[in-house]
């Protein structure tokens, strides 16, 4: 698989000036592409109209598909990663915009948001309704529980788990197996797992199952395939866990034909 790698420069919140409010950006894809460690000047909302990618701050990480946003706010350090054939969407708001918070924020694209921020876009738009849909565009955008992130352990104990669920997330080592391979008691895997990531070893291996899931299906994957690839005998049991973690049916993950 051919991987792109970009770098961006750090900027702290606010640090370079703007004659809009409000700007946007899009990019479709056709390779794998990562950026490392960076940040901008300005607040972010990031989306994918189709396929997938990821935000990492620190040890989490986001998975971005199916109709949810992140905000990233003003100087917040991050890294990326946008998947092969997936379509890119962004736009940047100064920080005279009230932020969402000082943490990066899920947000559920509505229809009307995407009107307004399509809106944006229209040429000849004047400066009085710019700054009309800027207003409507901060009025309607709310936080969504539809939050797919992930903690990513960085303990060397459980890191050959890790390692094993990010190259083989079908595997069904269990928690018994896994303690005795590493010359502890299951208790001491679990409690590794809760004080890095809040989860225990069964509900980090379900979510980071998840996460790989919502890639193949981004990229067109069908969904009995990406049952089996993630480890679940049936797709219905797969659809099932699937809406549990993320509130959402795996079709609406799904890239468009």
């Amino acid at each position: 698989m051919t991987v792109e790698s970009r770098s961006l420069p750090f900027y702290r919140a606010g640090e370079l000036s703007f004659d809009v409010r409000a700007f946007g950006w899009e990019e479709v894809f056709a390779r794998d592409t990562v950026w490392g460690d960076h940040s901008h000047p300005t607040h972010e909302l990031l989306w994918h109209d189709y396929g997938s990618g990821a935000v990492r701050v620190g040890q989490r990480v986001w998975t971005i598909a199916g109709g949810v946003a992140l905000w990233i706010p003003a100087g917040l350090v991050h890294a990326g990663r946008a998947h092969a054939g997936s379509r890119q969407r962004t736009v940047h708001f100064t920080v005279d915009t009230p932020a969402l918070g000082e943490d990066p924020v899920t947000v559920e694209l509505t229809p009307l948001l995407g009107l307004l921020i399509d809106r944006l876009g229209v040429k000849g738009l004047g400066e009085r309704s710019r700054e009309l849909t800027e207003r409507m565009i901060l009025d309607v955008i709310t936080p969504s529980e539809k939050e797919l992130v992930l903690s990513v352990p960085t303990s060397e104990l459980i890191s050959p788990i890790v390692e094993r669920v990010r190259d083989n997330p079908a595997d069904q080592t269990t928690l018994s197996v896994w303690a005795t391979r590493l010359g502890v008691s299951t208790k001491t895997v679990t409690r590794t797992f809760e004080a890095e990531t809040g989860l225990g070893f069964s509900r980090w291996i379900a979510m980071a199952r998840m996460n790989r899931a919502v890639v193949l299906l981004g990229a067109g994957d069908e969904i009995a395939d990406v049952a089996e690839q993630v480890g679940y005998r049936s797709a219905s049991a797969f659809i099932t866990a699937f809406r549990r973690a993320t509130g959402l049916t795996p079709g609406q993950f799904r890239s468009p034909e």
